[in-house]
Parts: C-alpha cells; sequence; structure tokens
C-alpha cells in the first residue's frame, strides 16, 4: 500500500514493478488518513523499540518487532486524538515564525500585497 507521493510513480519504480510482478501496488486516495494511521503506527515501534535496541541481524530485528506487538496487543487501547484546533494552530504559528526568522520562508497575510502583483 502507497500514497500518491510522487517519488512512489517515477519510471524506475514502475519499472520495478514491472520487474517484480509478484508485488501489487495499491495507492491510497489522496489526503487519506488510513495511511496516515499506518506510517503513524510504524513510527511508534521504531521510536519505542527499534532505536532503543541494538541487533545483530534481520531475525533479531524481526524478533523485537514480533515481541513489541505481542505485548502491545495483550492491552489493545484505541488512539483517542486529544490535540484540540486552536493547540495544532498554534504549533503552526510557532514553526512559522520559527522559520520566517530565519529567513526560509514565511506566509504572507492576506492583506499584504505579493511581490507579483506589486508594479
Amino acid at each position: 500500500m502507497l500514497d500518491n507521493y510522487a517519488t512512489h510513480k517515477t519510471p524506475a519504480v514502475k519499472h520495478w514493478f514491472l520487474r517484480h510482478p509478484e508485488y501489487h501496488p495499491h495507492f491510497t486516495p489522496k489526503r487519506s488518513s488510513r495511511l496516515n494511521r499506518v506510517e503513524r503506527h510504524f513510527s511508534v515501534i521504531t521510536e519505542k523499540r527499534i532505536r532503543r535496541g541494538a541487533f545483530r541481524g534481520v531475525a533479531a530485528l524481526e524478533a523485537a518487532i514480533r515481541g513489541y506487538l505481542e505485548h502491545h496487543d495483550a492491552s489493545p487501547k484505541p488512539f483517542v486524538w486529544t490535540a484540540d484546533a486552536d493547540l495544532i494552530l498554534g504549533r503552526i504559528k510557532w514553526v512559522v515564525e520559527r522559520t520566517s526568522d530565519s529567513g526560509q520562508w514565511r506566509i504572507r497575510p492576506l492583506d499584504e500585497p505579493s511581490h507579483r502583483n506589486s508594479a
């Protein structure tokens, strides 16, 4: 399962799939939250198990991941979104202010004329 990011659709990737007919790519709809949830699950495994370990090989890594999943699945808890819109927008504002101070980019207020439109 792949998201609709353009790198998954490059000629090199398409050629790889042609050479490996046993794999069938399935693209998620644009702006799909399903894949985001799957990616978040893998991120948690990486944060809580993989980065904290040293593995002598693939078998040891697979065993560690299986062990983590067995422990995690023994007492499952539903994912609950706890951030409200104000918190999210506040974090976005903080990032924008921080990056605009570095000269990288900034979001132009709606009432500020753009350079393209000014004479």
